[in-house]
């Protein structure tokens, strides 16, 4: 492939504004946050050794795909809506569906940027702790008239969990206004104790929520593109089964999803790996003088420089440039001090060492 940039500075110029294709440019991706320990080599065996089949004849349907999710998640299927990923679906929700949509900042960007003009408003977080306050969110979602509100959890770029108590609570203080409660579990699986968290065996009990989870993060399949819708309300999944085009899923994500339940295990088991990885370099980056580091509950970790540091744009250039590593910073995010605020993946052990030792170089000006 013919490349656009000549220098390393041109290349992170290049690289900031694209939203995929990394692997192609050679340099370490803390910015993209999926699961490096999964798939096992033998889904791409299969995946190669069937390649002709799936390549050559339409995938199957809505239908049939919501029930092989179905059968991952132990669901109905006629609760599911099976999207090209989740930006699908909330292309759907936001741009279509929703009247007026209400998602707490800094968050998910695309649950606003997807909504027609002046149809997205932003509750900000409580402020420096950006914990969500369930009352005051459900207040201002009701006083503004709002028919779909949006909850991340964990949350991203905080990537801290709201309790699952407070989002039933949320979902019942939105029911009497006919506003649903979209709860978007995407990185739930690297929370500890994911099962007492996630609403999905619950989601009987709450017409009014659903549940969307994009599948790229956590199965570490970003460019299969799946991601699934899952609620009790039966006219709510049918409106946005109706968004939804008749092949949206190509043959070689359906054929994932068939053998998915085969490798339950080697699910779980990556998790734990992500799990730990995590917790050591969050310890890691806690040891960092001046550094404010808010404890993740995904895989990923969200920091706030140190006052007399760089700004978190100087210091993701800084390290691209330097050390040919990718991180995000908050800029573009609606948040107070957006610009001292980075989010960064955590990837292998001696990646995340290096990331560490590079991020303490280029933290500050170079006294000469």
């Amino acid at each position: 492939m013919e490349k656009k940039y000549t220098t390393q500075s041109e290349k992170y110029e290049y690289i900031s504004k694209q939203h995929g294709g990394y692997y192609r440019h050679d340099f370490t991706d803390h910015a993209y946050l999926y699961n490096l320990y999964f798939p096992p080599k033998e889904v791409f065996s299969h995946l190669k050794d069937n390649i002709e089949d799936l390549v050559l004849n339409y995938p199957m349907a809505q239908n049939a795909l919501a029930e092989l999710i179905g059968n991952i998640i132990q669901q109905p299927t006629q609760r599911i809506v099976v999207g090209n990923g989740a930006a699908e679906i909330i292309k759907i929700l936001s741009g279509s569906l929703a009247k007026k949509i209400i998602v707490p900042v800094p968050s998910f960007n695309e649950y606003a940027n997807a909504a027609p003009e002046g149809r997205a408003v932003e509750f900000p977080l409580e402020f420096p702790s950006f914990q969500l306050d369930i009352d005051k969110f459900a207040d201002e979602a009701i006083k503004v008239g709002s028919d779909m509100a949006v909850v991340v959890t964990p949350n991203n770029p905080t990537s801290m969990v709201v309790p699952k108590a407070d989002l039933i609570r949320l979902a019942e203080k939105l029911k009497p206004s006919n506003c649903m409660l979209i709860v978007d579990e995407s990185f739930l699986d690297f929370a500890d104790s994911k099962e007492q968290i996630s609403l999905e065996q619950d989601i009987a009990k709450y017409p009014n929520m659903a549940i969307l989870k994009s599948m790229s993060k956590a199965y570490g399949i970003c460019g299969l593109r799946i991601g699934y819708l899952l609620t009790a309300n039966a006219d709510f999944a049918q409106a946005v089964r109706n968004g939804i085009h008749i092949w949206n899923i190509n043959g070689f994500a359906e054929e994932f999803l068939r053998i998915l339940p085969q490798y339950k295990q080697e699910f779980e088991d990556s998790c734990k790996i992500v799990k730990a990885d995590r917790d050591v370099f969050y310890k890691k980056l806690c040891a960092i003088d001046g550094m404010t580091v808010f404890k993740p509950d995904a895989n990923y970790i969200y920091c706030r420089l140190p006052e007399t540091a760089l700004s978190g744009p100087e210091v993701t250039k800084r390290l691209f440039i330097e050390h040919n590593i990718y991180i995000k910073d908050s800029v573009g995010k609606t948040q107070p001090d957006a610009d001292r605020y980075i989010r960064i993946a955590s990837r292998t052990p001696e990646e995340n060492a290096k990331l560490i030792e590079a991020l303490k170089e280029v933290m500050y000006v170079k006294s000469n």
